[in-house]
């Protein structure tokens, strides 16, 4: 059996001589923890993030994952719900009560009531089996880029508000979003989304009072070779109303027309 590809991050000692010596420190190597029984799925990720310049560290059950996350924190994470000896779910819950480590769940199309504990858990996003690595790669780099910390020259100054890190702000009325650091707030308080609600409330919030078919939310939220039902639409505004009403039990601002799709209304 081949063994899975696993590189390692640029050593600090490395970051340090090139600032000793007056020189721009090459930028840190962001790495990405991969969680998952099925060895094919560990190699074909390895292989894909590696090109993509991103490091790797592989495990195969949660048990293993859990000591090494604890102890030498990657970027981020990515693991599948089922797994022998511990599997996603209690690995992530005892992650939560340590660590704040982003973490995107790999889970099968028959799993939403998974999928509902896991983000409730704290889960910043989860990608349906079989997936695209395309999506994947995308859903990773908009999850630390919101993570951050941002790149060197583009840290908002002390205090800074959404925004002020140069990306285009969208208010609406009580709504305000900042796409550059996937953050949003409604009346003044936060609310945490998955980069997929994120992209699906953008797509309804750009354009208040319009109606956005569920192919339109898809098209915002997917890329074009990932197919994703009708169901999944539904669930995730189910979930993006869900979320607001924690903040503001009377929130309504994202409308269902039946048989058409949903609008935002700006007031």
């Amino acid at each position: 059996m081949s063994e899975v590809p696993e590189s390692e991050p640029q050593p600090a000692s490395d970051l340090a001589a090139a600032a000793a010596a007056g020189t721009p420190a090459p930028e840190r190597q962001r790495s990405i923890a991969l969680v998952d029984d099925d060895r094919n799925i560990l190699t074909a990720l390895s292989i894909a993030l590696q090109a993509e310049g991103y490091s790797t560290r592989v495990y195969s059950d949660g048990e293993a994952a859990l000591a090494a996350l604890l102890q030498n924190p990657p970027d981020l994470a990515v693991f599948d719900i089922k797994m022998p000896r511990m599997d996603g779910m209690e690995l992530l819950r005892r992650l939560r009560d340590k660590s704040a480590l982003p973490v995107i769940f790999l889970t099968s199309k028959d799993e939403e009531q998974d999928e509902e504990a896991g983000l409730a858990m704290g889960a910043d996003d989860y990608i349906a089996k079989p997936f695209s690595q395309r999506l994947l790669l995308a859903r990773i780099r908009a999850i630390l880029r919101r993570a951050g910390p941002l790149p060197e020259g583009s840290a908002p100054a002390e205090g800074a508000q959404l925004g002020e890190t140069g990306g285009a702000l969208i208010e609406r009325a009580r709504l305000l979003m900042d796409p550059a650091r996937h953050l949003v707030t409604w009346d003044g308080l936060p609310v945490s989304l998955t980069v997929t609600e994120f992209l699906i409330l953008e797509a309804l919030a750009q354009r208040p009072g319009v109606i956005k078919s569920r192919n339109q939310l898809m098209d915002a939220a997917y890329p074009d070779d990932v197919f994703v039902d009708d169901r999944t639409v539904d669930s995730h505004i189910k979930r993006l109303r869900r979320k607001f009403r924690v903040v503001d039990p009377e929130f309504g601002a994202i409308s269902t027309l039946y048989g058409a799709g949903y609008s935002f209304a700006d007031g």
